[in-house]
């Protein structure tokens, strides 16, 4: 929950006194670093445990960070669900913080021990508790509408390629080229700029010479031009939101200078009829 909620709570009529101090402390600075401080450690005991060569006679003590860590999450978890109830899955946010902490406790064992590896998604709850994250996670989420319309392009250019490229040289580099599949993979290395140079592109100007016709704008169109409006669209909607509180604040400021001389009107409009 972010202090928005908070004040959302303490809005609403009827509530308990005990539920406001509670959400209080949990949104307070210090419990918000402790907990930023136990998903970082987490994180890292997390990483020790998974891999035990690198610590082979403390495999016991991680595992006993770990579970003191999930406890804590549960803790938290069930204090803010006892505060804000319902409410508390009206936040995206907060529904991710359930789910994440809710797969660490199923057992990892059976057709579930999958899930053992998942717990390293605790570490995404970063993104929930540390306000600068939030705002670019924010942000992607918010620009994947103009990212669909740039991947739906990338996808049509990419077809298009990987067609024309079969037909040029997949006789010749079936490995590379012998079906669209294939294609499709080579050309996204090339995108990448993956050895695509030495490896691909001039083997293949060995037995077509012109080939350099067809790979330089591939990668001039895909890499230089399409991936680029990945960038800007993302930026965009970041600038964008960083201006909407700014222009929110400056609104209220607004309406609220505007009701001011309202009332002042008012009292005039009673004093002149007097």
């Amino acid at each position: 929950m972010s202090s928005e909620d908070l004040k959302a709570l303490q809005s609403l009529p009827g509530v308990a006194a005990w539920r406001l101090r509670l959400a209080t402390w949990i949104e307070s600075g210090p419990v918000q670093r402790f907990i930023i401080a136990v998903i970082l450690v987490n994180a890292v005991v997390l990483g020790l445990y998974i891999d035990p060569s690198l610590f082979p006679g403390a495999t016991g003590l991680f595992k006993t960070i770990d579970l003191v860590c999930l406890v804590i999450f549960a803790i938290e978890l069930v204090l803010k669900l006892a505060v804000y109830r319902l409410a508390f899955f009206r936040s995206g946010w907060n529904v991710f913080d359930f789910l994440v902490v809710a797969i660490a406790l199923v057992p990892g064992q059976g057709v579930l021990s999958v899930l053992r590896t998942l717990r390293v998604l605790r570490v995404l709850r970063l993104l929930t508790v540390v306000p600068s994250l939030k705002k670019v996670v924010a942000a992607f989420i918010h620009s994947i509408p103009g990212l669909g319309a740039v991947v739906m392009v990338m996808a049509i250019f990419f077809y298009a390629a990987a067609v024309m490229a079969t037909g040029f040289f997949g006789a010749d580099f079936p490995d590379w080229f012998g079906t669209i599949g294939k294609s499709l993979y080579t050309l996204f290395q090339v995108m990448t700029l993956e050895s695509w140079s030495m490896g691909i592109v001039r083997p293949v100007m060995e037995s077509h010479p012109l080939a350099w016709i067809f790979f330089v704008p591939f990668i001039i169109i895909a890499t230089f031009t399409i991936l680029n409006l990945f960038i800007g669209i993302i930026v965009s909607t970041m600038q964008e939101l960083s201006v909407l509180p700014d222009q929110e604040e400056a609104n209220r400021e607004t309406h609220e200078i505007l009701e001011r001389i309202e009332q002042d009107l008012a009292t005039l409009r009673k004093q002149m009829k007097k």
